[in-house]
Parts: C-alpha cells; sequence; structure tokens
C-alpha cells in the first residue's frame, strides 16, 4: 500500500466500487475496511495532526464511508435477515449493532473502537459512530428490516419487567432519569435530572425508557402523566421543570453516543405516541395503549418540547415557554420536523426549528399545543382534574382513537421513512465541526463542569 513521503500521511486505500453477492462483498468489502482501519491507525490522534495529515484521514474516513453507503445499499435487507434470524427475533438497535460489529468486521466499530473514541471529547473524535448512522439509515430505508427494526424498538425492554413486582408491592419505582408512582388510577412519570435541569443524557435513557414501559404495563393504572422533577439549580430554588433538552456540556465533552438519538426516538419517544407493542402482531394492528397527559413547568426546551408532540393533552403553567433550539446546537431535533408542523403550520414550524422561535405556551401558537393554561400553583390541581375526567368516562375507546389518529396523520410507515433521513442526518450533524462551533459560541461548552 503506498505511503506518501514527508508528512502527507498514508494514502487512501481503493475502495470496491461495485457489488455482487453477499457473501463475495463481505469479503471484499470487510478486507476493505481493514485497510482503512491499519492507515488511519497510521496517523496522529485527530488532535495533534498537522493539515496534511488532517486531510488524509478526511480522505481515509470518506472513502470507507461511501464504500459502506455502497455495501448496504444493496445488502440491507439481507445484512439485517442475517442478524434477526430472517426476522424471526427482535433484536433492538443497541444489540443490532454489536451483532453487525461481529459478522461485517468493519461495517460499524466495534466495541473496542467505541470504547477508545468514548473518552474522547466530541471534537477530538474521528466520528466512527458516523457508520452506525449510515447502517441505520439503510436499515430503516428498507422496507422490511425497517419496519421490523421500528417493531422491535416499540416492544418492552427486558429489564422492565423485572421491576413490575417492585411497582406492585410498593406503588412507585425509583429509577436513574426517572421517577414512577402510581397515584390511583394514573401512572406519574417524573423527568428526574436534578443537576442538569432534567436534561436528557446516557445516563437517563435507560431508565426514562424503563419508567414509560411500566407506566404502559401496569394493570391498576389507566392514563399516564409526564412531567419534570425538582431540580437544583439556585436559580430555580427546586421548582418542577418539565426539562431542557440534550445535555448540551455532555455533547461537548463527547459523552452522548451517537446510538442516543436512535434509542430514544425508535424507543421511549415513540412508545408515548404508539404504546408498546406485542410480538406477534404489527405496530399498528394492536398495542398496549393508555392516554398520556404533559404538564409543563418552567420550559420544554428541545427534547423536551419533541415529546410533547406525542401526548394526548398537555398542561402548561402560564408562564412556561417552548423551544427547539437543536439548529444552533448543530444537530436535528428528533422527529420535531415530522410532527411540529402538524401542530403549528408549516411557518411556524420551521421558525421554530431553524431560527429558534420561542413559543409561549400560552401565546396563540402555543395553545395549538397545549391544551390548557393554567397559574403555575394550579398544575397538580389541573393534573388531577383532567386524569379524573379521563378516567372516569372509561378507556375502552382510547386505544382505538389512538390508532385511528395515527392511520391518518403518522402510519408507521411514514415513521420508518422519516427515521431513515434522520438517522443519516444526525450522524453527521453529531460529528460536524459546526456542532463544536455552536456549543462553545452559544453554550459556553468549554468552561461548563460536567
Amino acid at each position: 500500500m503506498p505511503v506518501i513521503s514527508g508528512s502527507t500521511g498514508p494514502a487512501a486505500p481503493r475502495a470496491p466500487l461495485k457489488t455482487s453477492s453477499l457473501a463475495a462483498d463481505r469479503k471484499r468489502y470487510g478486507e476493505f475496511w481493514l485497510r482503512c482501519r491499519k492507515q488511519l491507525g497510521r496517523l496522529p490522534a485527530k488532535p495533534k495532526r498537522n493539515a496534511a495529515e488532517a486531510a488524509a484521514a478526511a480522505e481515509i474516513l470518506g472513502r470507507a464511508r461511501d464504500s459502506r453507503s455502497r455495501f448496504m445499499r444493496a445488502h440491507a435487507r439481507e445484512v439485517y435477515d442475517s442478524l434477526t434470524q430472517g426476522r424471526s427475533v427482535f433484536v433492538r438497535a443497541d444489540e443490532l449493532c454489536r451483532r453487525a460489529a461481529a459478522m461485517y468486521p468493519g461495517l460499524v466499530p466495534d466495541a473496542l473502537e467505541l470504547k477508545r473514541e468514548s473518552s474522547l471529547a466530541q471534537g477530538d473524535k474521528d466520528g466512527l459512530e458516523v457508520d452506525q448512522g449510515i447502517f441505520f439509515s439503510q436499515v430503516l430505508g428498507e422496507p422490511a428490516s425497517g419496519t421490523h427494526l421500528c417493531h422491535a424498538m416499540l416492544l418492552p425492554r427486558e429489564d422492565s419487567r423485572a421491576y413490575l413486582a417492585k411497582l406492585e408491592r410498593e406503588g412507585e419505582v425509583e429509577l436513574a432519569g426517572a421517577h414512577l408512582k402510581r397515584q390511583g388510577k394514573t401512572s406519574v412519570v417524573s423527568l428526574r435530572n436534578p443537576r442538569f435541569l432534567n436534561a436528557e443524557d446516557d445516563s437517563t435513557l435507560a431508565g426514562t425508557e424503563i419508567a414509560v414501559d411500566l407506566a404502559l404495563l401496569d394493570p391498576k393504572t389507566e392514563v399516564c402523566v409526564l412531567r419534570g422533577g425538582a431540580v437544583e439549580h439556585p436559580k430555580y430554588g427546586g421548582r418542577r421543570l418539565f426539562g431542557a433538552g440534550i445535555n448540551l456540556t455532555h455533547l461537548y465533552q463527547g459523552k452522548i453516543p451517537y446510538l442516543m438519538y436512535i434509542i430514544r426516538d425508535l424507543g421511549f419517544v415513540n412508545k408515548l405516541y404508539r404504546g408498546l407493542a406485542l410480538p406477534e402482531v404489527s405496530p399498528e394492528e394492536d398495542s398496549i395503549e393508555k392516554l398520556w397527559i404533559a404538564a409543563v413547568e418552567g420550559f420544554a426546551i428541545g427534547g423536551h418540547c419533541q415529546i410533547l408532540l406525542t401526548m394526548d393533552q398537555v398542561i402548561a403553567a402560564e408562564d412556561a415557554y417552548m423551544t427547539l433550539p437543536a439548529r444552533k446546537e448543530g444537530i436535528v431535533p428528533g422527529a420535531a420536523n415530522l410532527r411540529l408542523a402538524r401542530h403549528v403550520g408549516e411557518r411556524v414550524a420551521r421558525q421554530a426549528i431553524l431560527a429558534e422561535r420561542r413559543i409561549e405556551c400560552a401565546s396563540p401558537e402555543g395553545r395549538l399545543i397545549c391544551d390548557a393554561i393554567v397559574a403555575p400553583g394550579e398544575i397538580d390541581a389541573e393534573i388531577e382534574r383532567r386524569a379524573a375526567r379521563l378516567t372516569d368516562s372509561g378507556m375502552v375507546s382510547a386505544a382505538g382513537n389512538r390508532r385511528a389518529f395515527r392511520a391518518g396523520e403518522e402510519p408507521l410507515d411514514a415513521f420508518r421513512r422519516y427515521m431513515a433521513v434522520y438517522a443519516r442526518e444526525q450522524a453527521r450533524c453529531h460529528f460536524s465541526p459546526a456542532l463544536i462551533s455552536n456549543l462553545e459560541k452559544h453554550w459556553n461548552a468549554a468552561s461548563r463542569k460536567g
């Protein structure tokens, strides 16, 4: 393999330009990805590269990514079938990546590569997880595999059922990132990350999804409430806040893995909207569903604003507001691009997503998302009134009506196609130099402590 003389670093190897059978391409492309990995390993770490070495790394990474896209465009369905025994077993996104790394070396980063990159600040990473974005974009873009993956992510987590006995015995469960408590016929999920204004990060993801699973699985409740817990920041004096979106400090520090976006939006956020799937039937035909009420106190920023777009009813304090600052941060705001326009219209949606328009909950636009605006001190009473009204009227038609709404506004196939685009674009954004620049400019991220 040629090595360019001087300080320019190793030349990028030549990629296969055509595809054939999966067996042949697995060997040919796998050998190419291994050569790319070795060439990249000959270069200094990213922060220590000179301009020529940085260009060489970009060329190696670019050729490898182009080849992975070509490989997956040709073989997405076959690859997915090989990882799921012909779609006879449901495999969650994180496990799917582990299987792909083992069965198709070089297609996605393996555990050792991920561990090495996870120790680096975001700006110091080579962005190996972009390959996961390529993988998921093609899997989700193929109808059979994409639908099967969406189904897999709507099933209850394996570890959720282990908490059901505790919930039955004690009526509440404390988890990392969320607290679930049964109150009469209502399951109340409180989002908890008090040090970071209830922001979402890798430490809160699993616990939040388990809490959502349990709220839906609890046979003694008929309606669910989602709200923010009390926070520690002195500015807010122990007040409840709905949530500050993604943990930007952790994002800058490299502590937010790319897979968090995929697991979040295919997992608990989609479960809020579609309920829990059953293994033997399509999620669009049957599911475990309850109505969800959100209570917004303080603010719903970023990912927490996205969550409101999945709710059946939203109560908000009259001084609360919503924002979607993902563009300023350098990322795509989950499924808000798919869902927000249905609530506020396309023009306001573009202003909110592309121009950081703040929406006061009590404004005319805010009332298109929020069903009730009350004084801050009346939130608890309004939650109780609405939950009682919903449970008193009976819940026989709730699941059917939710499915009927989704059939017209967002069938599962439309969501799948959106997520295929989202998986690719979010991977690019997550490792874009613009993300680091935006966080330093708008968040002063370099001086914050994690």
